[in-house]
């Protein structure tokens, strides 16, 4: 039976390659909050649809998927399932759909789907999700049994191969020979230890300046401002984050027409910014597998900012952070990549930059303003610490200083943005399987194949009523003692977790810029509060929802903005 289209491919792939270009145009138009699980199911249903047809055609069977890793080279092969599973490996959910599997179900509610299977299977099961078999661990009593097996499990091969396609740069495994860089190491040594009193130091300023300066021609005559918490969190964080990675232009605080320069560079950041966001909407479509020459103007966004991070660029800005001078040395020492490729490794350092501290600074802002008790509490403790630092308080060019053991000495605002990114995140966190190996838990063993993946899911642990009571609720001192210092006491059945709170994954893999991050946020609620008014435009707004199509990412985005309104304190 003919196929019901105008034109008959000769190949699967031509079908595919048929189903992205249209695919392609539809992205184009289409709002820019459709999850990623909406615009593969319409792609889906027609590979489904051809496969079956074409399968037919030459006489087959039941039991075709389409395979393939990225981009249009899928193509028609024999699928494995039911018959994928073995004796002694985990349980499988193969789902229904050719090549996609569990993928629609798991995106459209990742901790929802992976709730019910765990009901279902127990602590351990696995998921056919496009083309990738996943095995979820659930039990966090079992979670070190996963970070034991460096021997036989690779945290790096998934990350790399992530970055590469979704960023456009060669592959950074130094076994692929672009690179001899230790990426890992790199941001190690440039995010914590000493460097790190360096960055907190420079955001301080620059949080200052976006915030009294940027910002003056709207905070004049103590009206108050009415804007989007996202977006004013978004534009904050983003320009004061740029100026502290990426420096300023050469020379711009002795030049003569100074006012001129900044509002020029400002236009220019926040340029970058549009671009950041146009690009940032469409990453999870890429970490998916789909090639970013379907949103045309993502991609065209993405090559903006390299433009933008080129070396000879970069070389003409001024107090470029350590970790910026020195991916640039190394890039250019131990590196075969071009001048773009070199540049698209730094958009890969902005995003990872921005991504998730963005939404972070959000949440944990707008939980402080839909909960009195805890913003009395956080303004409070901000005013003690400033006080202990004999830190003034004013409008007059003296910008406030708090170094990094000051902000260390935060315990509620600990507790407030923990609690925040708790209710927020859904990172996952991967590893591969390096060859055939026995996984062992506490009370059982399970075979895992070469190329599997093996997974843990923490929002399953950061929403289990076992272990937050009333998990869905947010309580500003869930991560305080009775003595108000750093609870670190959570137990499940009555046993003592040590894994409780990851949403920075966890192991070796620990996200390197993770106490930056945490040090941001505590410096902008600092700032917020002791030279702003601000409040809920709607003190009764209901809390927005999760943004799904993030899952797996990081802190997930709001599906809508929250309008609030600030204004100078008078000081």
């Amino acid at each position: 039976m003919p196929l019901p289209t105008l034109h008959q491919p000769d190949t699967a792939e031509e079908e595919v390659s048929s189903d992205l270009r249209r695919c392609r145009r539809r992205a184009g138009s289409h709002a820019s909050r459709e999850s990623l699980g909406s615009l593969m199911a319409r792609m889906s249903r027609g590979w489904h649809t051809r496969a079956r047809a074409v399968h037919k055609e030459k006489g087959g069977g039941t039991g075709w998927q389409l395979k393939g890793s990225t981009g249009c080279s899928h193509q028609l092969a024999q699928s494995e399932s039911p018959g994928h599973w073995r004796q002694g490996e985990p349980p499988l959910e193969n789902g229904f759909l050719p090549y996609l599997g569990c993928a629609l179900k798991f995106g459209a509610n990742p901790l929802e789907f992976l709730k019910e299977k765990q009901k279902k299977h127990g602590h351990i099961f696995t998921c056919h999700v496009a083309g990738k078999y996943i095995h979820f661990l659930t039990d966090p009593f079992s979670y070190h049994a996963l970070m034991r097996q460096g021997k036989h499990l690779d945290w790096k091969k998934f990350h790399f191969a992530t970055s590469a396609k979704a960023f456009g740069h060669g592959s950074i495994d130094p076994a692929e020979g672009n690179t001899t860089e230790n990426f890992h190491q790199t941001f190690i040594r440039t995010l914590q230890g000493n460097a790190l009193d360096a960055l907190i130091e420079a955001m301080m300023e620059n949080l200052q300046y976006v915030m009294l300066q940027s910002k003056a021609p709207k905070l004049q005559s103590n009206t108050w401002v009415t804007e989007g918490l996202y977006t004013f969190c978004c534009q904050v964080m983003f320009e004061s984050g740029f100026l502290t990675l990426f420096g300023k232009e050469l020379n711009s605080n002795s030049d003569k027409n100074l006012s001129s320069k900044q509002e020029t560079e400002r236009a220019h950041i926040l340029n970058a910014l549009e671009n950041f966001k146009e690009f940032d909407k469409i990453f999870p479509a890429l970490v998916a597998g789909l090639p970013i020459h379907l949103f045309k103007s993502a991609h065209s966004a993405r090559e903006r900012l390299g433009e933008a991070l080129l070396h000879k660029n970069l070389l003409k800005r001024d107090n470029l952070s350590e970790l910026v001078t020195l991916r640039m040395f190394l890039n250019d020492t131990l590196s075969t990549f071009d001048d773009m490729e070199k540049a698209k490794t730094h958009v890969a350092v902005l995003w990872a930059s921005q991504a998730n501290t963005i939404p972070a600074t959000f949440w944990t802002l707008f939980y402080l303003l839909k909960n009195p008790e805890a913003m009395k509490a956080a303004a409070k403790e901000v005013q003690s610490v400033l006080e202990s630092a004999e830190e003034s308080i004013s409008l007059n060019g003296k910008h406030i200083s708090l170094n990094r053991k000051q902000l260390d000495n935060m315990p509620i605002l600990d507790s407030i943005i923990k609690e925040a990114m708790r209710l927020s995140s859904a990172s996952m966190t991967f590893r591969v399987a390096k060859e055939d190996f026995t996984l062992h838990l506490e009370d059982d063993f399970y075979n895992i194949r070469k190329d599997d993946i093996v997974a843990l899911y923490p929002q399953l642990l950061h929403f289990d009523p076992e272990i937050y009571a009333d998990p869905l609720t947010f309580k500003y001192d869930r991560f305080l003692n009775e003595k108000g210092e750093e609870k670190t006491d959570f137990y499940r059945n009555g046993r003592k977790l040590k894994y409780y709170y990851m949403p920075f994954g966890t192991g070796i893999a620990k996200c390197p810029g993770r106490l930056f991050a945490v040090h941001e946020i505590k410096q902008f609620l600092a700032l917020i509060f002791s030279y702003f008014e601000i409040e809920l435009v709607d003190s009764n707004v209901k809390c927005p929802s999760l943004d799904q199509s993030r899952a797996g990412l990081g802190i997930l985005q709001p599906s809508n903005d929250v309008d609030f309104r600030y204004r100078l304190k008078r000081l």
